[in-house]
């Protein structure tokens, strides 16, 4: 059987703030939009169709999303199962030399839905239909410089965005920067978006939803605990300071459950405190929040894989703390072998992360291919694991799901400021 697989991957601006997200589509063993035979299309678009319908409040959540739809999928008016709001309907050239397809496309324009065309070309039947056209994207990795370069002009001129795909290199996003494209999706955005989240610290709404929570009457151990797990920087600084020499232990502090009993409540609001004096002007930018978002989707997707991977050598706490710690590097602005020399961590969740070996390194390869859209590993990664790759985009949007749920509970405290919090706070000792 076919392996179907969705999944979204962040569109930024030149200055790395998200400006949508592209909704990428495998099945039939081709990619969703691609070139494939007549009956191979009607099938994906089966597919997808009866997926979407189940699944657009998952999918769709107050972002914009760029998402390619093939004539069958104009044709089926998938694309009105989405707020126009916050859909970019995507085509290619199968639907530009299909005079149907075209007609139905410019009524989708007419409705007010915005239109990208993947890989724009210099050509008669492109460049007669511009008039619709929102977003030209290109790709970096194909076109030479000086067709790029003209393309660019051309649709700044007529005031379209342009987006370069296939940012998969350092050096192409430099080449991107200097042409002066609008935004850019590829490999290299986590990498990009981590240079901006350097020493940024903590997520500030959820520290300030931490302050409330410690000075309750009555504070309840769970929300705490709660709280603090979404946040690698919050997590990996109480690991910290659990395991130090301050507390002397026998035995190593390894959840954040283990470590907010370690403290108690008086030595954790201490800590809180601490923080909130050493971080007062510190406030997190939206790059680094999305950043941080990603590290807690690794998480609970890892810990989702491990309900189906067989003979797995760590817990399903551990799979979660691997995914959460995944991206320490880019928010501690240190080595990951550095990082993880601070807390402790099994052997088999060190390996994975600095050395990607043993089964923890391929469930936590499973996770990046995924998340990467590596169509061609994640069937070999999940064979491997014993995992059932139908299962992989039902787990995939389940995390997105909670993360998303998460995510409104934290912005429900970007009201709180810190000096509401001030006179609450006891006298340093």
């Amino acid at each position: 059987m076919s392996s179907k697989y969705i999944v979204r991957q962040p569109i930024k601006d030149r200055n790395n703030r998200i400006v949508g997200y592209e909704i990428q589509y495998y099945g039939e063993n081709s990619a969703f939009g691609g070139d494939g035979e007549a009956a191979n299309d009607f099938a994906a678009a089966d597919t997808i169709y009866n997926f979407l319908t189940l699944n657009t409040d998952k999918l769709l959540r107050g972002t914009l999303n760029f998402m390619t739809f093939t004539t069958t999928l104009l044709m089926k008016k998938t694309p009105r199962l989405f707020n126009k709001d916050e859909l970019v309907i995507q085509i290619d050239d199968s639907v530009i030399i299909h005079p149907l397809a075209m007609h139905i496309l410019q009524q989708y324009a007419k409705e007010g839905y915005k239109i990208a065309v993947n890989e724009f070309q210099f050509a008669p039947r492109y460049l007669a239909m511009l008039d619709s056209i929102d977003y030209i994207k290109v790709n970096f990795q194909t076109m030479q410089e000086l067709t790029l370069k003209n393309i660019i002009e051309i649709a700044h001129s007529m005031n379209k965005s342009c987006i370069a795909v296939g940012i998969d290199t350092e050096e192409l996003y430099q080449r991107a920067q200097k042409l002066e494209v609008d935004a850019m999706e590829g490999t290299v955005v986590a990498e990009k978006m981590a240079q901006k989240t350097h020493n940024s610290g903590y997520m500030q709404s959820n520290f300030f939803r931490l302050m409330v929570a410690v000075i309750k009457d009555e504070p309840d151990v769970e929300e705490i605990e709660r709280i603090i797990s979404v946040d690698a920087t919050l997590t990996y600084g109480l690991l910290r300071i659990a395991n130090s020499r301050y507390f002397s232990l026998r035995s190593k502090v390894t959840s954040v459950r283990q470590a907010v009993m370690t403290i108690g409540l008086n030595g954790l609001k201490q800590w809180v405190y601490l923080l909130s004096a050493s971080n007062a002007e510190n406030q997190m930018d939206e790059g680094a929040e999305e950043f941080l978002r990603l590290s807690l989707m690794r998480a609970h997707f890892c810990e989702s894989l491990m309900n189906y991977a067989k003979n797995m050598p760590v817990s399903k706490s551990d799979a979660y703390l691997m995914g959460m710690f995944s991206t320490l590097n880019y928010l501690i602005d240190a080595p990951m072998e550095e990082i993880l020399q601070q807390i402790p961590m099994c052997q088999e969740v060190k390996d994975a992360l600095l050395h990607h070996k043993g089964r923890c390194g391929i469930l936590y390869d499973l996770a990046l291919c995924y998340e990467r859209a590596a169509w061609a590993q994640i069937d070999r990664l999940a064979g491997e694991l014993g995992i059932q790759t139908n299962l992989l985009t039902s787990l995939y949007f389940s995390c997105m799901e909670e993360v998303n749920r998460i995510w409104g509970e934290i912005s429900q405290a970007e009201g709180i400021q810190p000096e509401q919090l001030k006179e609450e706070q006891p006298a340093a000792e």
